[in-house]
């Protein structure tokens, strides 16, 4: 195990860049530890070095997630989260805690949270639908990144029409939520959820626009028809 974490830091320093590095730090306003790699050669080292993995089963590739989320580094974080995804075949609901834990201990900015969320936990509700109460319970979370957390888990399943519901439940608990991270993120959810549910999320949107924060707001009639989108602008 030692081996292989060793050879993908060896990896991320030997691609990394002062000037990607303070690329990397502007889109961030929280603290982060960047090696500086790009996106692109993240996920080639990750998909590389997962291959030399000698046991594949979740509960080893889930130990080397755990070293990876440890080091505070967003790199390594962004490899443990795709190793997660890579396990979706041998999902059970029980990893729902797992993911928990990780949320709640390593997560703190939105590219680390939309990485683990948009994939992993989307393709565990997806496979499991009765966690759904679970992104709920994280919808009324202190913790931001659990907050935002039960809205982008549903990004994917909301572009295959799943858990229309559900989404107006998560989005009517968040809907007021003062962080911007939380805002964009339900937002975002109502966007992507309208592509296949037009008319269901126009008229949530014009029932709440009154209280919808306005970064919501804009994120969730960002694809809709311009008509729609100049009536529910309009106050």
């Amino acid at each position: 195990m030692e081996e292989i974490i060793r050879h993908i830091r060896e990896d991320l320093r030997k691609y990394s860049s002062a000037d990607h590095r303070r690329s990397g730090e502007r889109y961030f306003r929280e603290a982060v530890k960047l090696y500086g790699v790009k996106a692109s050669d993240i996920r080639r080292i990750a998909k590389e070095h997962f291959k030399q993995l000698d046991d594949r089963n979740k509960s080893n590739v889930f130990r080397h997630c755990e070293i990876l989320f440890r080091s505070g580094m967003m790199e390594e974080a962004l490899i443990a989260c795709l190793w997660a995804d890579n396990m979706h075949r041998q999902f059970q609901p029980g990893d729902f805690h797992i993911f928990d834990r990780w949320i709640n201990s390593y997560i703190t900015n939105w590219a680390t949270c939309d990485t683990l969320c948009n994939h992993a936990v989307g393709n565990l509700v997806m496979a499991c639908p009765e966690l759904i109460h679970e992104l709920k319970i994280w919808a009324r979370s202190e913790n931001r990144w659990a907050r935002r957390a039960a809205a982008v888990s549903l990004i994917i399943p909301a572009r295959k029409g799943l858990f229309p519901d559900d989404i107006i439940d998560i989005a009517s608990i968040l809907l007021t939520d003062r962080d911007d991270m939380v805002q964009k993120g339900y937002g975002w959810l109502l966007k992507v959820c309208s592509e296949a549910r037009l008319k269901m999320v126009f008229d949530f949107v014009m029932d709440k626009k009154e209280i919808m924060p306005r970064t919501a707001l804009r994120y969730a009639i960002e694809k809709m028809p311009p008509e729609m989108k100049a009536e529910a602008m309009k106050k």
